[in-house]
């Protein structure tokens, strides 16, 4: 590949460590020449993503707790002065590990709407926060999984809030189109990340998939990466509305 982001500038929210897809989502954008802004959420985890952002290159890196319209309203205004904004990466979900480990029927409100916040209305309300800044066109892509299509023993509210996460891709492109800004979404198979490890019996689903996916292989991170990359770029001009499985094949199995 050659600087196929080299000019762009990309907005990524979710990287926390190593081997998160966020991150090796900032690396393929590093290496194709785009310029970097993280972000973290609170002083917890603020010297974790200064630390990988020095690595990475990045340019800023500010705060934003998606949660909070003040952080959002925040980010809006920092990132005017970083010039137009080309692509945004949005990689961030959260459910409660008990809502996790218990069968869906018993899921607590609570724990419903805030896996449906973070999970998903956080893409609208990150869209909101950029679309001004994307002044000449660009692409937001946010993560998803087979879950959102599937009943993945484990997955339970999280499957429901990446569901409505895929709805919101589509109705974000349709609105955000006419301004030539492109939505989409990545549903990766599944990959050794620390938010994986909440999800009880992940090694199961690890060997499950390297046994039936055409490929006979789990998900390599920077395939995701790569992925990422092409709709950023001018090769996804046209792709909006999308979801592009990076997943070895799996999706198309059956038994």
């Amino acid at each position: 590949m050659s600087n196929l982001l080299e000019g762009k500038t990309a907005l990524i929210l979710g990287v926390a460590n190593k081997w998160s897809l966020a991150y090796a989502i900032a690396q393929a954008y590093r290496r194709e020449g785009a310029k970097l802004i993280l972000t973290y959420q609170g002083e917890r985890l603020k010297l974790t993503v200064e630390e990988l952002g020095h690595e990475l290159g990045a340019e800023k890196i500010f705060q934003c707790d998606v949660s909070k319209d003040a952080e959002l309203d925040h980010l809006t205004s920092e990132l005017k002065s970083e010039g137009a904004l080309h692509s945004v990466v949005h990689a961030i979900a959260f459910a409660n590990r008990e809502d996790l480990d218990r069968p869906f029927l018993e899921t607590s409100r609570a724990g419903y709407l805030l896996a449906q916040e973070v999970s998903s209305f956080s893409l609208v309300s990150v869209a909101r926060a950029t679309a001004p800044v994307m002044t000449e066109g660009g692409s937001l892509t946010t993560l998803t999984y087979l879950g959102s299509q599937r009943v993945l023993t484990n997955y339970n509210v999280m499957g429901v809030a990446k569901a409505a996460l895929e709805a919101a891709v589509r109705y974000l492109a349709s609105e955000l189109g006419p301004k030539s800004i492109r939505v989409n979404a990545i549903s990766a198979g599944p990959v050794k990340t620390a938010s994986a490890r909440a999800i009880k019996d992940f090694s199961l689903i690890l060997e499950h998939v390297t046994k039936r996916a055409p490929l006979r292989r789990n998900t390599d991170p920077a395939e995701v990466g790569d992925t990422a990359v092409f709709l950023a770029s001018d090769l996804g001009r046209g792709v909006t509305g999308n979801i592009i499985y990076v997943d070895s094949g799996f999706q198309i199995m059956g038994m």
